[in-house]
């Protein structure tokens, strides 16, 4: 698969420069999509572009860190690990606000991000994003075009996953492969994740998925029954139980 990379952090950045305003969502929405075919242009859809002072300042901090160039460096190494397999894709970084305002809802966004990411996919983009909650890092910028890329490959071979065991395979191997190493729980909080989790492993409905995902925090905030899981309880299980497997 050939791997390319198109920086877009100063894009966005300067977006941010014009003030907040009409003029500022009118020149988004020009840079997102193609006039002429009203097709999107830029995969720029997770950002905010009426964030506040927060979101150009963690642009700031991207920029100063070279994060585009981390992010080349990051999407070739994937490349020469998936050289074999056939296609393209582009990846990129985009920061996402899920800090301030109503724009985003870190749960909702993210696992749409992870799992109903077709439509990017079907246009060749992987996208990373960098969340305004937490702070500039180099290996932020790292995993976020690592694990996009494996993504992208991953959602090809098999499809979209439908079945919260079909989520936990994917990202399992995802996290693996883009050197995500969090969240990590202790053997008897993943002894009972897996207990509470398995009977819902063929369960299709959003809000049982994320509620195994994401843990309590999240289902009762988005007034789903809590389930007595830890913070990412699923994804912490799912990276476990792959790395099992990979170790037989």
């Amino acid at each position: 698969m050939a791997v390319g990379y198109r920086p877009l952090l100063q894009t966005q950045r300067d977006l941010y420069a014009l003030p907040r305003d009409l003029s500022r969502f009118r020149a988004y929405l020009a840079t997102l999509r193609d006039e002429a075919t009203g097709e999107m242009a830029l995969p720029l859809s997770a950002m905010n572009p009426m964030g506040k002072d927060h979101v150009p300042a963690l642009l700031d901090a991207y920029l100063a860190l070279g994060a585009d160039d981390i992010g080349a460096r990051a999407a070739a190494e994937a490349g020469a690990v998936s050289a074999s397999e056939p296609g393209a894709v582009e990846a990129t970084l985009v920061v996402s606000d899920d800090l301030h305002g109503g724009w985003t809802n870190r749960w909702a966004s993210e696992f749409g991000h992870r799992f109903e990411c077709q439509a990017m996919i079907t246009r060749g983009w992987a996208v990373g994003i960098l969340w305004t909650s937490e702070p500039a890092s180099a290996d932020a910028a790292r995993r976020a075009v690592l694990t996009a890329i494996h993504r992208f490959a991953y959602v090809r071979a098999h499809g979209t996953p439908t079945t919260l065991r079909d989520m936990l395979a994917q990202e399992g191997h995802v996290m693996a492969l883009g050197e995500d190493a969090t969240p990590r729980l202790d053997a008897e909080d993943l002894a009972y994740t897996r207990e509470v989790i398995g009977p819902h492993l063929d369960a299709t409905d959003r809000a049982t998925q994320m509620a195994c995902c994401f843990g309590d925090a999240c289902a009762r905030a988005l007034g789903y029954d809590p389930m007595g899981l830890s913070d990412r309880a699923g994804f912490a299980l799912a990276l476990a139980d792959y790395a099992a497997v990979r170790s037989r």
